[in-house]
């Protein structure tokens, strides 16, 4: 890193060459015998981090691939091999380039253990398996019991921490080392800093106008999911922080070149193989995303060194929270954000949003009087969205802003 002066670079030229950074050195590690681990997204990489383990994630992967449009051939092949199509493609995307070891964005290293948290998903257990048990590798998982109550009970955050104790003991196994104790903590201080430099600066989407377009921060997550445990990337945020700051100062608005006239929520993971799409029939509207639960879902903020403090962390976040605290957490975001209406993809690859999405909206337009539209699509897969659905449905929302903004309840 000695060679690049990040003071002389912008946050998204820093945001492009880390993440490309982070996946050469796990290529370079494994051509010289390192251990390399697939990680779910919010899994905890405090502890292959201390270890010197590179961690490279599947899911930031298949989204450079679906983004690209290199999903199609990729979930084919998938479904040759028996994959239906109902289940995640993010899922079927990685399992298929695990055969194939080819794509259109980055190669990724095969891994030498898998390591996954059900915080965000069940599917992740068995996708993860199937991993583990093609390449007969060691698998490390961290169950996250789901949340009934508003509280995160004591019973559920021992249940975890005692998982991460488990965790050190295999990973002492895996490497034929003790643990670093003292790495570990050093690591749990980073992390926990990043998380709150990320949440500070997507804080400022609040700002009108947003000086941040939330697909600009769709871009940027790539960085909290692949490198929370490394010092450079809280550098970034805090850099992305001071350049919105600046913009917010100067009134400029995160559309580049269009007047926000609608703040919106997006509800449910990016389309990401029609992400332009999704962005500029936005932007054409005048419509700004500034909400989502994206900030909250990587604010693993804890004290270094309580490893208890640490499994309260990942067990009271994103998918893992109750329907009253999913509830709660939207209408949160959208008076903190502003918004006066929300999107909500219906993504045929996540049922655990999908399931949800209904009740959680009943209960937003009863609590709120905000207007909501959904439309159909997929996180990886572009068979199941409809440009044409889409615009429509953008259409009847700003319709329904418009007409609460005459009545003198809109933002």
């Amino acid at each position: 890193m000695s060679e690049i002066n990040f003071d002389e670079m912008t946050s998204k030229q820093m945001l492009e060459y880390l993440v490309a950074k982070n996946m050469e050195d796990a290529r370079q590690a494994k051509a010289k015998g390192g251990l390399v681990c697939w990680s779910s997204s919010i899994a905890p990489c405090e502890f292959c981090e201390a270890m010197g383990i590179y961690t490279v994630y599947p899911e930031n992967h298949v989204v450079g691939i679906a983004a690209r449009g290199g999903a199609p051939e990729l979930l084919a092949h998938a479904e040759r091999k028996g994959y239906s199509n109902d289940i995640c493609g993010y899922a079927r995307v990685n399992l298929a380039y695990m055969d194939v070891q080819k794509c259109i964005s980055e190669e990724m290293p095969l891994p030498d253990l898998v390591l996954l948290c059900n915080n965000i998903c069940e599917t992740l257990l068995k996708w993860y398996e199937n991993i583990a048990h093609t390449l007969n590798i060691p698998l490390l998982i961290v169950d996250v019991p789901y949340n009934h109550e508003s509280e995160v009970t004591e019973e559920n955050v021992a249940y975890v921490e005692a998982q991460f104790k488990r965790i050190i003991e295999q990973l002492e196994d895996i490497t034929n080392r003790p643990f670093d104790y003292d790495k570990f903590e050093e690591v749990m201080k980073i992390a926990s800093q990043n998380a709150k430099d990320w949440y500070d600066a997507t804080a400022l989407c609040s700002a009108v106008p947003s000086p941040l377009s939330g697909f600009d921060m769709f871009n940027y997550m790539a960085l909290i999911v692949c490198m929370r445990g490394k010092a450079e990337c809280g550098i970034t945020f805090r850099k992305l922080k001071a350049e919105l700051e600046e913009k917010a100062a100067n009134k400029i608005c995160g559309l580049k070149g269009a007047e926000e006239q609608h703040r919106i929520m997006w509800d449910g993971i990016a389309c990401w193989p029609y992400l332009s799409h999704t962005y500029k029939v936005l932007k054409n509207h005048g419509v700004n995303m500034v909400g989502s639960t994206y900030p909250s879902a990587w604010a693993l903020m804890y004290t270094p060194g309580d490893l208890n403090g640490m499994a309260r962390a990942y067990t009271s976040m994103g998918n893992n929270l109750s329907l009253k605290g999913q509830i709660d957490l939207r209408e949160s975001i959208i008076r903190d954000t502003k918004c006066g209406g929300v999107i909500m993809h219906m993504n045929r690859s996540c049922k655990m949003c999908d399931f949800l999405q209904h009740e959680i909206g009943e209960a937003v337009t009863s609590d709120m009087r905000v207007p909501i539209t959904t439309f159909d699509g997929d996180q990886a897969d572009p068979r199941n969205y409809s440009k044409a659905q889409y615009e429509t449905r953008i259409e009847a929302l700003v319709e329904m802003m418009n007409e609460r903004k005459r009545e003198g309840g809109g933002q």
